[in-house]
């Protein structure tokens, strides 16, 4: 097993539990403002983990590319393997609007979007990711 083979396969293991620990808060039904702030740092977390690891098993795939956030999933959309590469880069602008938002107006703005766009996108990447994972198992 190589490096580049090993190192996606572990990358996941992060993403894995930062994803579920994500899950756990998207899950609670009513969110005061320090849990809204949890669930702000797991989902930025969970985003970065997700998309390194996209990228780790892209080079494992032997593509060559521009490692930016977007291009990872431009390609990952353009080679078939996921087809919701807008829905994630929406779900990156997101982030960037929540790392400036310390009054948690943005996040309120945007929280419908965040639980019926960008986060079945991000759980849809995660089983892609499984799956990967299980299928040589």
């Amino acid at each position: 097993m190589s490096d580049e083979d090993v190192r996606w396969k572990q990358r996941f293991e992060s993403f894995d539990m930062a994803y579920r620990r994500l899950k756990e808060a998207v899950d609670m039904p009513e969110l005061n403002e320090l849990e809204r702030n949890g669930l702000v740092q797991r989902y930025d977390f969970t985003l970065e983990m997700g998309l390194k690891t996209l990228k780790d098993y892209l080079q494992h795939k032997k593509f060559e590319f521009k490692p930016s956030p977007k291009d990872t999933l431009r390609l990952a959309q353009q080679s078939e393997y996921i087809n919701y590469a807008q829905e994630l880069i929406d779900g990156l602008e997101l982030r960037n609007e929540l790392s400036h938002d310390y009054s948690g107006e943005k996040f309120l703005k945007s929280e419908q979007k965040f639980r019926e766009v960008i986060f079945p996108a991000l759980t849809k990447l995660h089983h892609f990711l499984e799956y990967e994972i299980n299928k040589k198992r």
